[in-house]
């Protein structure tokens, strides 16, 4: 059972039946009280009739009454008359009757059948009144349906009220339903909360946020989109320039050409690269797995990986003496940051440059440090420099502009910091700043 209407109207209607039967047995057991009640005092009522109205003992004996012949009569009331040494001087039945007892009420056996008995002692006589006990359920069983009636129309007509109740309850949630459910997938408009009940408004917000971050999300990725294709169409449309003109030259400059297509081609895969890494930074697009590791280790196999390319450049390309710090994070993603530095800086430094790694650790931080002796940046550009699609200089068609924006993305992402500043060496030194993995202490305890 899945339906909230189902289960409310399921233990509601539930509940009341339950109640309904509990107040008809409590009912059934008052009134069965009050009925035998009222046929005892219906029996006392006649015994002290016969006292009143009765014909004394002395006057029997020239006018004798007449018992009854007919065996119906058992169904009744039988009134009995008896001397007081306990002789029998007259009965409503022929027979005896049940037998004399004390005075009061009574319940006793005779001829079968369980009777209710009131004995009342007068001065000269003892009246008894009985009836069968059969009787009396008998007559009490034909009001039994009179009291179950009203129990089931209340149980018909409550349950109605309920199903309308809860219906009218839940008709703002099929409200709101009916309006996601216009909806296309451009309109991620807030859903209105003014007028929701107040069990459904939290429910509302946290739609409402969902469709915000929703919405940032999808901006972010046209933007990123529209950003990717401008700045793919130049270095495409340069590729095809270039292959165009090693077509078209002869063979001594058809070498020339094919070098410049080569950087066109190089120049175009990095910048799909970088779009691919950034694209794996957006929230929920990539499960990633934080994990404890070392930073000084990972440094030195970037380091290893970036060695061929620095000797081509004749840069020195180093790992100083570093901190064996640890941090916990996805190791991919501190490969991705630290690759995309090296990268920068290896792009933008001259030939016979040094470029230098470090990681130090401080307290409850774990900085690694990139210094370059390249141009560096300027102060004030520093900023607009971790920007997406930033280049500072427009001329230069090595970089996407996308290095630092991948380096801040995956710093912030894991409670990070990224800081610029000057190297020793008068070029760009680039700092990220991370929080350090604590191992947990686990305490002995001797006994």
């Amino acid at each position: 059972m899945n339906s909230i209407r189902q289960r409310l109207l399921f233990w509601q209607i539930t509940a009341l039946v339950i109640t309904c039967v509990l107040v008809s047995a409590l009912t059934y057991q008052l009134a069965w009280q009050a009925f035998n009640r009222e046929r005892d005092l219906a029996m006392e009522q006649i015994a002290h009739s016969v006292v009143r109205h009765g014909v004394r003992p002395g006057s029997w004996a020239t006018n004798p009454p007449a018992a009854s012949n007919t065996a119906n009569d058992l169904g009744g009331f039988i009134s009995q008359i008896w001397s007081p040494t306990g002789e029998i001087l007259y009965s409503s039945v022929d027979g005896t009757g049940p037998p004399l007892q004390e005075a009061g009420f009574h319940e006793v056996a005779w001829s079968g059948e369980s009777w209710h008995v009131f004995t009342l002692v007068d001065r000269e006589q003892r009246i008894q009144v009985a009836k069968t006990s059969s009787d009396r359920a008998s007559s009490f069983a034909a009001l039994v349906p009179w009291l179950l009636v009203p129990t089931g129309l209340l149980v018909l007509v409550l349950s109605a009220l309920i199903h309308a109740a809860v219906s009218r309850a839940l008709a703002p949630l099929d409200t709101l339903g009916r309006d996601i459910r216009r909806r296309d997938e451009q309109d991620l408009q807030p859903v209105p909360t003014q007028d929701l009940p107040k069990e459904l408004a939290p429910l509302a917000r946290a739609l409402n946020q969902l469709l915000e971050r929703l919405g940032g999300l999808l901006a972010r990725q046209r933007q990123v989109l529209a950003d990717a294709a401008h700045e793919l169409n130049t270095p495409l449309a340069a590729v095809k320039l270039q292959a165009q003109l090693a077509r078209r030259s002869d063979d001594v400059h058809r070498e020339a050409a094919l070098d410049e297509l080569d950087k066109g081609i190089e120049r175009s895969t990095h910048l799909v690269a970088q779009l691919l890494q950034m694209a794996r930074l957006e929230p929920d697009v990539h499960q990633r797995h934080a994990t404890p590791f070392r930073c000084d280790q990972l440094a030195a196999e970037v380091v290893g990986a970036f060695s061929a390319r620095a000797d081509a450049r004749d840069v020195d390309l180093g790992l100083e003496a570093s901190d064996a710090a640890t941090v916990c994070m996805d190791p991919e993603d501190f490969r991705v940051l630290l690759n995309n530095l090296v990268d920068n800086a290896l792009r933008h430094t001259p030939v016979g440059s040094r470029v230098d790694i470090r990681v130090r650790q401080a307290g409850e931080r774990v900085t690694l440090t990139v210094n370059d002796n390249g141009p560096g940046i300027a102060q004030a550009e520093r900023e607009r420099a971790m920007h997406r699609f930033v280049r500072l200089n427009p001329q230069d068609s090595t970089g996407s502009g996308l290095g630092l924006a991948i380096v801040t993305q995956i710093a912030e992402h894991n409670g990070g910091a990224i800081e610029l500043s000057d190297s020793p060496g008068g070029g760009l030194s680039v700092s990220v700043h991370l929080p350090v993995h604590r191992t947990p202490r686990v305490d002995q305890f001797t006994g």
